[in-house]
């Protein structure tokens, strides 16, 4: 508990551990076990109930973003380097409008944004995350990112078991319209404050980011990572529409029965 309280400038370096290492490993365990604890207990609820819980995650989202803040601005850390512009960050927004939303009509864009790129965005935060090399487990940053990327996973995965998800491909411009709306001023941010919000300056090493700027080169990067965001959005929509028709079938067959 020495370095719980610390940020990585003021921890000594080799503290940290490695993707994919025993200790990611467990962790990520812990969550997916967690995940489906809670989704299983959320099936069981009744709609007030899913309703509460769904309204509750993420302001608990909010309350933990401004315990990190808090932490950073007490130890004298706090920058520009972490304002809430990362896709994640952005994640609970997405939540808070989808939970707020008064029209159907805007419930579906905000549900379907956080099925179609905030939860593939958090798979990909748990699976590479660019903060583990920094801390040791029990630090609160290194808890914060997995708390905060597991309940990013959670949330969307609850929508879809509460029914206030539905998929569409007719719908895919509601995600591009919002990466337009997100990347393109985050861009221009970045590239005045030299951060790397989006991960659009430049790719985080061993990551299948940097993967694709090897391939295309850096000129080419952004366009190789507007490719894969299209990629995994258009996989989303596939997978759904093919679970459709499995399910249509099955209907069809048990009704011939």
């Amino acid at each position: 508990m020495e370095y719980f309280w610390k940020q990585y400038h003021d921890l000594p370096e080799g503290l940290g551990y490695e993707r994919f290492s025993a200790t990611h490993i467990l962790t990520l365990a812990v969550i997916l076990a967690l995940v489906i604890a809670i989704s299983v207990w959320f099936k069981r609820q009744d709609g007030a109930g899913r309703d509460k819980v769904l309204f509750v995650i993420p302001w608990i989202m909010v309350l933990l973003e401004c315990c990190k803040d808090l932490f950073l601005i007490r130890v004298h850390q706090f920058g520009v380097g972490y304002l809430p512009l990362h896709m994640c960050s952005l994640g609970v927004l997405v939540f808070l409008l989808e939970g707020c939303s008064r029209t159907e009509r805007w419930r579906t864009v905000f549900s379907e944004i956080a099925v179609t790129l905030i939860l593939p965005g958090a798979v990909a935060a748990l699976l590479y995350p660019d903060w583990i090399h920094l801390y040791p487990v029990m630090n609160f940053m290194n808890l914060h990112g997995f708390t905060w990327h597991g309940l990013l996973l959670l949330y969307p995965i609850l929508l879809i078991l509460a029914g206030r998800v539905h998929l569409s491909a007719k719908h895919v411009h509601y995600d591009l319209l919002f990466l337009a709306c997100t990347a393109v001023p985050v861009y221009v941010f970045d590239r005045i404050f030299d951060c790397n919000y989006m991960f659009v300056n430049w790719p985080p090493k061993g990551t299948p980011l940097e993967w694709i700027a090897g391939v295309t080169g850096e000129q080419w990067y952004l366009a190789g990572y507007a490719v894969l965001a299209v990629v995994v959005i258009g996989g989303i929509y596939a997978v759904v529409g093919l679970l459709e028709v499995l399910n249509l079938d099955a209907k069809k067959n048990k009704n011939l029965r």
